[in-house]
């Protein structure tokens, strides 16, 4: 089944930060985007690094070190890549850019003779 990617919304979101953009071959279903996103709180940041860290997981279990003739792959470095990843977006969300209206602030206009003063809320 292919899964919907619209980065407007959380779940795309979630979908763009971990790179599962492709809705041929998605990393993960839509319920478990959303499970993402309700076990962190409706945070896109937090809901995408559970999600790395889930794949970085996967990814030791599965992949681990091989080498071949001419083939060599290392699980641990791809994990620790993503860890890496996912705690960047810890770090975001934690210093408050998951907030998409954090970066606003609103002066109310004060309706005095002098209109040269503001108020701030």
């Amino acid at each position: 089944m292919t899964e919907a990617y619209d980065p407007t919304t959380a779940a795309g979101r979630v979908r763009l930060l971990t790179n599962d953009v492709d809705p041929a071959a998605p990393v993960f279903t839509d319920a478990e985007i959303e499970a993402f996103l309700d076990l962190t709180g409706q945070s896109v940041f937090l809901a995408a690094a559970q999600a790395l860290d889930t794949v970085a997981s996967n990814e030791v279990l599965v992949g681990k070190v091989i080498r071949t003739q001419d083939l060599s792959t290392n699980g641990a470095q791809v994990s620790a890549e993503l860890r890496a990843r996912a705690q960047s977006l810890r770090d975001q969300a934690a210093s408050g850019d998951d907030d998409p209206g954090a970066a606003f602030l609103v002066a109310d206009f004060d309706p005095t003779p002098d209109y040269r003063r503001w108020r701030w809320p």
